[in-house]
């Protein structure tokens, strides 16, 4: 039985270690290091037939340069900021865009709730990279938005939407918009009702039992939400580089040039690292709060 019950706690931390934490480690071991023009392009490099003296060689030379420019460079933090500004605008605006559709579906009835939620997963069947290249034909100067409104005669001019932040909101939100529904419809439809009629018997109007019962008991499935659409959203780089073009700056973005154009290896692993450190430290501090929340209330 012991036997079993190591195996199965093992097993994840295995999976973690192998798929997680190696390769973390890796990227900044490659963020520690310098730029060379060289297969791989930076250095040191660990030769293990040189024994520990080569070990001592190589830890020697690792440095934090390129974390110090990061700080130096006005580009990436701009990154930063502008990318974090993108992804809390996106996750808010699904947020309320999702959530009265979440609670739609969690009032249906009850045969129609698969229904409702194959077509929220619908997109899902769709290949990512050609959902967003079908805005890019929506939203362009000669696309089916402009040309409808031009025909409604509610503008006179094509509207400027390709290569603008506004058009990587719509392709974020568009895109990220079943993470939020499906975690707040899983929290709504395991509602009590009879917390509801409670509620309203002792006095409560419709929209203060929402406020007051349904949407506290909902705030699990709302910060799930969130999360699983801010975490990517603040990396993305397909959708500010098709529907923003090139006056976007997303962390995602100088990313892929520090890899690929610039070939700067170190810093990209640099800029990936403090990435994920933004990612992570939030996620963390929440966990130890949610669980200090549920210590007082046991």
């Amino acid at each position: 039985m012991n036997l079993r019950r190591v195996t199965l706690i093992a097993l994840p931390y295995l999976w973690l270690l192998g798929f997680f934490l190696v390769p973390f480690l890796i990227v900044l071991k490659i963020a520690l290091s310098d730029t060379a023009v060289a297969i791989p392009p930076y250095t040191p490099t660990l030769d293990l037939s040189g024994g520990w003296a080569a070990i001592r060689d190589f830890f020697g030379q690792l440095d934090f340069e390129n974390f110090t420019w990061l700080t130096e460079d006005e580009l990436y933090w701009k990154s930063y900021l502008s990318s974090v500004r993108i992804a809390a605008i996106s996750t808010f605006i699904t947020l309320l865009v999702g959530y009265p559709i979440a609670y739609a579906m969690a009032q249906s009835p009850d045969e129609w709730r698969p229904t409702l939620m194959m077509l929220v997963i619908l997109p899902f069947w769709t290949s990512f990279l050609i959902r967003v290249y079908a805005w890019i034909g929506i939203l362009s100067n000669e696309g089916f938005l402009n040309q409808f409104l031009l025909w409604t005669g509610l503008i006179d001019t094509p509207l400027t939407i390709m290569n603008t932040t506004t058009a990587v909101y719509v392709g974020i939100v568009y895109t990220y918009l079943p993470f939020m529904i499906l975690p707040i419809y899983a929290a709504l439809e395991k509602l009590d009702g009879s917390l509801i009629e409670a509620a309203e018997d002792l006095g409560c109007s419709r929209l203060s039992a929402f406020w007051l019962v349904t949407l506290p008991l909902s705030r699990p499935g709302v910060i799930a939400g969130c999360f699983l659409v801010f975490i990517p959203a603040l990396g993305e780089f397909v959708i500010p580089s098709l529907l923003g073009g090139s006056q976007t700056l997303m962390i995602g973005k100088v990313l892929w040039e520090e890899f690929f154009s610039n070939r700067d290896w170190p810093v990209a692993s640099a800029v990936a690292v403090v990435l994920l450190l933004l990612l992570i430290i939030p996620i963390v501090l929440f966990q130890k709060n949610q669980q200090r929340q549920q210590e007082a209330e046991q």
